[in-house]
């Protein structure tokens, strides 16, 4: 990767202000994917034991934390107004919501329990050490995380297929 790079910038003609812009841009549609899984991996309580999220960060669960992509909306359509992203953002919203309250009245909740919760909290933050991969037992998602990660990859093929379109369209047009 490093040579590859090194060789687009190095080759005569190569438009670097749409490199740098096409990379700003698909670092933006890939943040959200990342700070998803990042939560999903900080309310863990089996592989981060006493360090796991508290209720007070999370809420119930890690669904209600919301991840906004504005920047990627306006790099990929430069013409659209802050009224139409503001309008995007609240029907997103207002979807997300709506889908929260339905799934949570038709599933049921899943409490875990684990072996630790019967140590001292100061006496397990000391001495905590994650287990090993292959003794961790399958993450048990509820239907609205699976929901949520569905459109996480239906959001991920279309932002990063739309940020590709955007990308051969400046490069045929400066040519």
């Amino acid at each position: 990767m490093i040579v590859l790079a090194a060789a687009l910038v190095l080759a005569p003609g190569t438009p670097l202000g749409l490199l740098t812009n096409a990379v700003q841009a698909l670092a933006g549609v890939l943040l959200p994917s990342a700070t998803v899984f990042l939560l999903l991996l900080c309310n863990d309580r089996a592989v981060l034991g006493p360090w796991v999220n508290s209720r007070g960060h999370r809420g119930r669960h890690c669904h209600f934390n919301f991840v906004v992509d504005d920047p990627a909306v306006v790099v990929l359509f430069p013409g659209i107004s802050e009224g139409t992203v503001m309008i995007i953002f609240v029907t997103g919203t207002i979807l997300a919501v709506g889908v929260i309250i339905l799934v949570k009245f038709l599933s049921p909740a899943i409490e875990s329990t684990s072996p630790v919760d019967d140590i001292s909290p100061a006496t397990l933050q000391r001495v905590w050490r994650m287990p090993p991969l292959d003794q961790l037992a399958p993450a048990r998602l509820t239907v609205l995380e699976r929901m949520w990660l569905c459109l996480l990859r239906v959001y991920l093929v279309v932002a990063a297929g739309l940020v590709l379109v955007r990308i051969v369209m400046l490069a045929t047009v400066g040519t």
